[in-house]
């Protein structure tokens, strides 16, 4: 998936001649903290809520303000990860997209981000996970696909974290099936540390009806 097929039209950008106290207002009908200002497509920068509140700008045209705006941005043909990445690293509630041209084609808010995310986990598919620790020089992907698809399963989605400070990593196994028992006694049998589970059907009605109230305020 791209960065184009995130862009939403529901919420707009800020004119140079919108004021603070608009700029607010739209933030909070929007339920972000962050808003793009553009000029006749141009991309001028990121107006956080922090910044017309710290500069007392509430009354004031957003043009005609001195302010010192990030510019953080991503092309509509980079990639999810990407978009992943700099919304996680920048703390951001919104990412502006541009074309080559760099004239700015919209953008994308994080609960997009997290709503994608969800589908690129396969969360509510049914199965169970399994999440492995080992040494990265061990990892193959290879193996651990042939043992759970010799066991009649198939990897749903997978991913990698590395552990700070050490040579280890986790990798989280979304499996299409709820009972594991056969999956796991494959994975002791070749020496995989084997450091969590999670059964579809030992979740409790009260865990499921968290999920289900946390997917629902993301599709909002």
């Amino acid at each position: 998936m791209l960065a184009k097929d995130l862009i939403t039209d529901e919420i707009p950008p800020l004119k140079t001649t919108d004021t603070g106290l608009m700029a607010i207002n739209w933030m909070d009908e929007f339920k972000v903290s962050h808003l793009p200002i553009v000029k006749d497509y141009e991309y001028l920068g990121l107006l956080s809520d922090t910044d017309v509140l710290d500069l007392n700008i509430t009354n004031e045209q957003i043009g005609k303000c001195k302010l010192s705006l990030i510019r953080p941005f991503v092309l509509e043909s980079q990639h999810i990860y990407e978009v992943i990445k700099m919304i996680s690293n920048l703390n951001l509630t919104i990412l502006r997209v541009l074309n080559e041209q760099q004239h700015y084609v919209g953008l994308i808010p994080a609960t997009a981000i997290l709503h994608q995310f969800a589908i690129l986990a396969a969360t509510r598919e049914p199965g169970g996970m399994i999440v492995l620790e080992m040494n990265v020089h061990d990892y193959s992907l290879t193996q651990i696909a042939q043992i759970i698809e010799g066991n009649d399963a198939k990897v749903l989605s997978c991913y990698v974290n590395s552990l700070a400070d050490s040579t280890k990593i986790e990798v989280t196994l979304k499996i299409n099936k709820e009972d594991l028992s056969a999956i796991l006694q494959t994975f002791y049998r070749y020496n995989y540390n084997i450091k969590a589970t999670f059964h579809q059907s030992e979740f409790s009605e009260d865990m499921k009806n968290r999920f289900d109230s946390f997917m629902n305020y993301i599709n909002i």
